[in-house]
């Protein structure tokens, strides 16, 4: 990643966080993309704490034939599944300052599709 794209996205980012807290009752939904995985975290800001968290090198999502997007989705059903549990049911989406485009959109639906309010 060139100096000027990564220093753009992190600017992006910085306009995010500064627009958008996650509470105990509405936490924060927090999307890492790398090249090859998707990260995602609940966090509550309040507290500073992560409540729950999902990756797609996580043993029950990593699957080396399926598409990342496909893996995007699956990771968004598993942390929706997790959430649930744990009695969360509306999350802020930080999309980490990248586009909602592709992985990220893929993930968001699936999270969505397993019960998170948005």
């Amino acid at each position: 990643m060139s100096k000027n794209r990564e220093e753009k996205r992190n600017k992006i980012r910085r306009s995010i966080r500064n627009k958008i807290q996650g509470t105990e009752e509405k936490p924060r939904l927090a999307v890492f993309r790398s090249n090859k995985h998707i990260v995602a975290q609940i966090i509550d800001d309040q507290k500073g704490h992560t409540m729950t968290a999902v990756a797609t090198t996580d043993k029950e999502l990593a699957d080396e034939k399926a598409k990342k997007s496909e893996l995007a989705r699956k990771a968004g059903e598993a942390i929706a599944k997790k959430a649930v549990e744990a009695g969360i049911n509306q999350v802020v989406f930080d999309r980490g300052g990248y586009q909602y485009h592709g992985r990220v959109k893929a993930f968001a639906e699936g999270a969505r599709k397993g019960g998170l309010k948005f």
